[in-house]
């Protein structure tokens, strides 16, 4: 194993610390417990965005904290959901007095911490909703999770829901937000390697120099099936096919797609795979209005890729177009 580390047992830690110094600007980071605000939180009178997950995934989630995507995000130890004494904590930090929303990926110690730091919160007063992200197609059921596992999705309504409250809607009206881009959008994901977590140094799982896994979930979870390497135009057009029949999308649709990196992959090949989607959708009379192509909700070092599409109507696309200033995403004023 090589990595660009000191200390396994202290790797989160410290690359908080550099992040906190690479975006003083927009960000803090505390410690004891963990986790990372906006640096003008809390904003009074908004409602305010949550979410966290364990780290591996950089930049989800807290490289999409700042003005117009999340208030706050919760990093776990890699591959391991936040605390629910973190959640409360930056729950509490960046509360504006009109609630928090907590958008949680459909993964069981994520969705129990939630549920529990929710609880504690709400019987202090404050007002807390929680939305479910499961829009993976790959499985229903797997290692992590009882139902859909929550993927791509979630970076797309972290910045719709980031903008919806800074437009000053209610909470009630962010969740619906929420709830709407989790409804409408589908993904799946294909690995070319396995990841290494720092603390076991070893590959999660091993795959033949001319094998993929299709399905693979962002903690290297297996997928639906092994296959031989094929070239990325039939891989794409595999995983598209997916993921459209499954919402399903049809004629006339317009889409924002997310072809995301999943730590490893160069962004020539990401490239590659974004004209192949641009084909596959314009074949099927599908347009796609917004594009997103880079390493957005990675898994470590895995080499692979992933597909989210959600269907958006004109309020969504407006919501995308808002502004937005994060480490990792940024737009607009």
């Amino acid at each position: 194993m090589k990595k660009l580390i000191n200390d396994a047992t202290q790797a989160v830690r410290e690359s908080l610390a550099g992040l906190a110094v690479a975006h003083a600007d927009l960000l803090r980071v505390r410690l004891d417990p963990t986790f990372v605000l906006r640096a003008d939180a809390p904003v009074r009178g908004k409602a305010a965005v949550v979410s966290g997950g364990g780290s591996g995934h950089e930049p989800l989630h807290a490289g999409y904290v700042g003005p117009g995507m999340l208030d706050a995000a919760c990093p776990g130890e890699i591959f391991t959901s936040p605390t629910p004494d973190q959640i409360a904590a930056a729950t509490r930090a960046v509360d504006g007095g009109t609630g928090v929303l907590h958008l949680v990926k459909n993964y069981t110690g994520d969705v129990l911490n939630f549920e529990l730091a929710a609880e504690l919160c709400q019987s202090e007063g404050l007002k807390v909703e929680a939305v479910l992200i499961d829009d993976d197609v790959a499985v229903k059921d797997s290692l992590y999770t009882a139902g859909r596992r929550g993927v791509g999705a979630t970076v797309l309504a972290e910045k719709l829901c980031g903008a919806a409250a800074a437009r000053g809607l209610g909470l009630a009206e962010v969740a619906a937000v929420a709830r709407a881009a989790n409804g409408q959008a589908r993904s799946m994901g294909l690995a070319l390697s396995s990841c290494t977590v720092p603390a076991a140094g070893k590959p999660t799982f091993a795959l033949g120099d001319q094998e993929m896994e299709l399905g693979i979930g962002i903690h290297g979870e297996p997928g639906r099936q092994r296959l031989p390497l094929r070239p990325a135009r039939e891989i794409v057009e595999l995983m598209a096919g997916e993921v459209l029949g499954d919402l399903p999308f049809r004629r006339g649709d317009q889409v924002i797609a997310l072809v995301n990196g999943m730590g490893a992959t160069p962004l020539l090949e990401l490239y590659i795979a974004a004209g192949e989607l641009e084909r596959v959708c314009a074949g099927r009379g599908i347009r796609i209005a917004r594009r997103l192509v880079g390493n957005y909700i990675t898994s470590l070092d895995m080499a692979g890729f992933s597909l989210t599409l959600l269907r958006a109507d004109e309020r969504l696309l407006g919501l995308w177009d808002d502004p937005v200033r994060t480490p990792a995403l940024r737009w607009g004023a």
